[in-house]
């Protein structure tokens, strides 16, 4: 099978499932050697990336004949991870409902305000409801771009509450202010540079 171009939205683990593939087949195949020193995070590519996806390999088991025999199909589910607060402190112990691709979740923070549950890797999204269902939270996987593009490190600065306009790859007077105030307040030189100690917080606060 010949190289396949990423939609917004892809992943390696959405791709490895949409075409019957454990992730790692497609991340430490040869052909994708290049694509994985550059993205390094098979949860995050970018629309455009190429990725090879290999042909199936079928399987032969040998069993005895007039007995019958279970056959376990293994699977790879993704976990989702976050972590809520409500004006600096953890939202411990809320409920939640959780809407991923139709589907409802429910469960409850734990004490630090995270959430943690395993979904199918092709999962798009969905939403968070918290406060019984008066407060919702969209969700969108797999959108969030590698911090390596200007666009990554916008989107996190956004997600973290420090506005920087647009999610594009334009670094404007906003996304510098921006970024210098998150410097400030995380005990970093307020430069407005993207450095390497200032790119290492931000991962840190948003993988």
């Amino acid at each position: 099978m010949a190289k396949i171009t990423a939609s917004q939205g892809d992943s390696i683990l959405s791709l490895a499932h949409d075409n019957g593939h454990f992730w790692q087949k497609l991340w430490d195949h040869g052909e994708n050697a290049a694509l994985k020193a550059k993205r390094k995070n098979p949860h995050q590519i970018m629309e455009g990336d190429e990725v090879f996806i290999p042909d199936l390999e079928l399987r032969t088991e040998s069993r005895g004949t007039d007995a019958r025999h279970v056959f376990k199909r293994k699977g790879v589910p993704a976990k989702m991870k976050m972590q809520l607060f409500l004006l600096g402190e953890p939202r411990a112990g809320e409920d939640y409902v959780l809407e991923l691709d139709g589907k409802l979740i429910t469960g409850k923070l734990d004490g630090d305000g995270k959430l943690e549950e395993f979904i199918p890797p092709n999962c798009k999204g969905g939403s968070l409801k918290l406060n019984a269902g008066k407060e919702i939270i969209p969700i969108k996987l797999g959108f969030l771009n590698p911090i390596d593009e200007i666009s990554g490190v916008k989107q996190r600065l956004n997600n973290l509450g420090f506005s920087c306009g647009s999610e594009d790859n334009d670094w404007s007077d906003e996304s510098k202010a921006a970024l210098k105030d998150f410097q400030a307040k995380n005990g970093l030189p307020d430069s407005g540079e993207l450095d390497g100690g200032t790119k290492s917080k931000l991962q840190a606060l948003h993988p």
